[in-house]
C-alpha cells in the first residue's frame, strides 16, 4: 500500500552466534545423507586407508560381516557435517572431542542425520566468544544410533562484551568403559581372517602397554584435497572455504579441516597397526595446532592399554594415542616440549581400535 514499509523475512542465515545457544537446546539438522559406495571410493581417493575389512566386500563377509563397512571416520565426517551450518559455521575452531562411541556399522544404501543438544556453555575471559559443548548422535534410516560423540567449539558472540545468559562445563569421562566397546562389530570368524591379504601379521596380543610405533610415512596436504574432502562431508564451515574472508584472521588463509588431519593419521597408521581395522570409540581429542595446504602430515601411536572384552574372545581392544605432526617424522616420538606441546604436534588423539585376537 502507498507509503507503508515492507521488510522481507531474511531467507539465508549467517550462522548462530555465542548468544544464540541455550543450555539443554536440541537441535534437529538439517539434509540427511545417504552413503554411496561413490562416497567411499572419494574417500579412498583423498586419504588412501588399506584396512581390508572396510576395503574389500569379500574380506569383510568371510569374516562376519554382510559386506564391507564404511570406514569408521567417513561415518564421523557425515555426522559431524550435518551440525555444522547449526554449531560451528562462526566458529573460531573446533578444540575438541569426548565420549565418542561407533554403535553400529553403517553400509553403502544407509542414509544419515544428525540431532544435538547443547550440554554446556562457557564465555572466554576476553568476552569475544565463548565455548560451545553440544553432544551430537548420529542415526541411520531406522532410528538406530551409529555414533554419539561430544565436541566443544569456540564460536565468535555476534555483540563481543555482552554478558552470557547461563553458563555450565559439563563433566565428561576421560575414557569410554571396556563395557561399552564392541556394539560396532559384529562377532568375528577368525578362522577367516588372512593375515596375508590383511596386511599385517600383528594382531591384538602383539601389542604391549607402553609400545611406541612410528607410521614412518607422510602425507602432503594439497590446496584440492582438503577443499574437496570438506565438500565431501557437506562442512561449511567458513573457516575451510572462504579465502577472501580468511585474509582478515590471524592466520590469513583458510584453516585445514580439523577431521581431515584425523583422517590422515589414522590413514598412516595402517603402517604399523594394519589390523587395528575398527574404532570402538573415541576417548578424547586436541587439534593442538593449525595445519595449512603445503604441510606433511606424519603420525605415530603410543599403545596405552590393552583390554579384553567381556564375552569376546573373537576381538580385543587397544586404546591408543595418535599423534600427528606437519613437517617433522616421528622416529623420537615427538609430543610435548616441557609442559606445552611440541611446535609440529597438531593433533593428539586418544582412542579404542578393536584387533583380531
Amino acid at each position: 500500500m502507498p507509503g507503508s514499509t515492507h521488510h522481507p523475512v531474511p531467507k539465508t542465515s549467517a550462522g548462530r552466534f555465542f548468544e544464540d545457544f541455550h543450555l539443554g537446546e536440541h537441535i534437529v539438522h538439517a539434509t540427511p545423507r545417504t552413503v554411496t559406495v561413490g562416497d567411499v571410493s572419494l574417500y579412498t581417493a583423498l586419504y588412501g586407508p588399506r584396512f581390508a575389512v572396510q576395503s574389500s566386500d569379500a574380506f569383510a563377509h568371510a569374516i562376519g560381516y554382510p559386506a564391507a563397512p564404511v570406514d569408521d571416520l567417513l561415518v564421523f565426517h557425515i555426522v559431524f557435517g550435518k551440525t555444522v551450518p547449526d554449531i560451528s559455521l562462526n566458529a573460531v575452531a573446533n578444540l575438541g572431542y569426548a565420549d565418542g562411541r561407533f554403535l553400529k556399522p553403517v553400509f553403502p544404501g544407509d542414509t544419515l542425520s544428525t540431532t544435538s543438544e547443547v550440554i554446556g556453555l562457557k564465555q572466554t575471559s576476553a568476552g569475544d566468544s565463548g565455548i560451545v559443548y553440544v553432544r551430537s548422535i548420529g542415526r541411520n534410516q531406522h532410528g538406530e544410533i551409529v555414533l554419539s560423540y561430544v565436541r566443544w567449539v569456540l564460536v565468535r558472540k555476534r555483540q563481543p562484551g555482552t554478558p552470557a545468559h547461563a553458563e555450565q562445563v559439563p563433566e565428561l569421562p576421560k575414557v569410554v568403559a571396556v563395557e561399552e566397546l564392541g556394539e560396532g562389530c559384529p562377532a568375528l570368524d577368525l578362522a577367516a581372517y588372512d593375515d596375508a591379504l590383511a596386511g599385517s601379521a600383528f594382531r591384538w596380543s602383539h601389542y604391549t602397554a607402553g609400545e611406541r610405533i612410528d607410521h614412518v610415512d607422510g602425507m602432503t596436504v594439497e590446496e584440492a584435497e582438503h577443499q574437496i574432502a570438506t565438500r565431501l562431508y557437506q562442512n561449511t564451515a567458513k573457516v575451510h572455504f572462504d579465502g577472501h574472508g580468511a585474509r582478515e584472521t590471524r592466520f590469513g588463509k583458510r584453516l585445514i579441516y580439523g577431521g581431515h588431519v584425523i583422517s590422515l593419521a589414522r590413514a598412516l597408521s595402517f603402517n604399523g597397526l594394519g589390523n587395528a581395522f575398527h574404532i570402538a570409540a573415541i576417548n578424547g581429542g586436541r587439534h593442538v595446532a593449525p595445519l595449512f595446504a603445503g604441510d606433511t602430515v606424519f603420525a605415530w601411536s603410543e599403545v596405552l592399554e590393552a583390554a579384553e572384552l567381556v564375552g569376546r574372545n573373537d576381538v580385543g581392544a587397544l586404546r591408543l594415542r595418535l599423534v600427528a605432526t606437519k613437517n617433522r617424522p616421528c622416529s623420537d616420538h615427538p609430543l610435548k616440549s616441557g609442559d606445552h606441546y611440541a611446535a609440529d604436534v597438531i593433533l593428539d588423539l586418544d582412542y579404542w581400535a578393536l584387533l583380531p585376537r
